[in-house]
């Protein structure tokens, strides 16, 4: 969402206005406001070369709950490769790496976090997201897990939580979440105390303390096999961050790349190749 000051969106300089104004004129209906925006994403539609791959796919949905429909796409056969995406994102943003997966012997499946793509909902979060991670590969039973951004810290918790895999690559892992809160405060407009008592919203409306997001210390405790790879020009979750992740993790092995940022990473053949071989060997 960050812009060149010159070049914010009039939507963007609209709602910075107000929350600003509410923050400083009425503070618990600015924090009410504030977690409702923090916790809905934007729906971006697929290029037509993602559409091209989602449409060879065998389509499934996963339920979660009464409510929340999981969309969800298999393809090939073999042991299966389960592929997370990242806040407003969408399954199909790691196509790419369905075809040399097959190739390779494996099968393949992605799907949309709630409040994502095609999925139910307009809100999510990263506990949805670490439910969903849980619920698909409930019933799926993946070999391995290939995530990117939001879903590299979905899958860890999902993992702290129970999850069982036999390998791992992370692409563009954040390292602590909750740092993002931050962010979202700066972007808005949002004052201290506001950003604070939206904070608390959310811990009691998930019955979990921020610093149970943090990815470094649940990092040390795990002990399936990650691959990270991270751009050094990502400006969306910094290289530092992946850097760190691998570092906590034991046995976690780092590749770095140049000049692909935070998405087109997601294509490159090189990582496609990397991440093959890393579920391979």
């Amino acid at each position: 969402m960050a812009a060149h000051p010159n070049t914010v969106p009039v939507s963007l300089a609209v709602i910075r206005g107000a929350m600003g104004l509410l923050s400083r004129a009425v503070p618990d209906l600015a924090s009410r406001v504030a977690v409702d925006l923090f916790m809905k994403p934007r729906r971006f539609a697929a290029p037509e070369r993602e559409r091209a791959i989602l449409a060879e796919a065998t389509p499934f949905e996963v339920r979660l709950g009464v409510e929340t429909r999981i969309q969800a796409w298999k393809w090939g056969s073999g042991p299966m490769i389960l592929l997370v995406h990242g806040w407003e994102g969408r399954g199909s943003q790691l196509a790419s790496f369905v075809q040399p997966l097959v190739a390779a012997g494996y099968s393949v499946v992605t799907f949309d976090a709630p409040g994502h793509g095609a999925s139910s909902g307009n809100r999510s979060s990263l506990p949805h997201f670490a439910w969903a991670v849980r619920g698909v590969a409930g019933a799926t039973a993946p070999h391995a897990i290939i995530a990117h951004s939001l879903g590299c810290a979905a899958t860890t918790l999902a993992l702290r939580d129970g999850l069982a895999t036999q390998r791992l690559v992370f692409i563009a892992p954040p390292l602590n979440p909750s740092d993002y809160v931050g962010r979202f405060g700066e972007i808005l407009n949002i004052t201290r105390p506001v950003l604070d008592k939206m904070r608390s919203r959310i811990e009691e409306r998930f019955l979990r303390n921020w610093s149970d997001y943090a990815l470094d210390a649940t990092a040390r405790t795990m002990t399936t096999p990650l691959l990270v790879v991270h751009d050094r020009d990502d400006d969306d979750t910094f290289h530092a961050e992946g850097a760190a992740l691998t570092e906590a993790w034991p046995g976690a092995r780092m590749i770095t790349t140049t000049g692909l940022g935070h998405r087109r990473i997601l294509r490159d053949e090189r990582v496609i190749e990397a991440a093959t071989q890393f579920i391979r060997d």
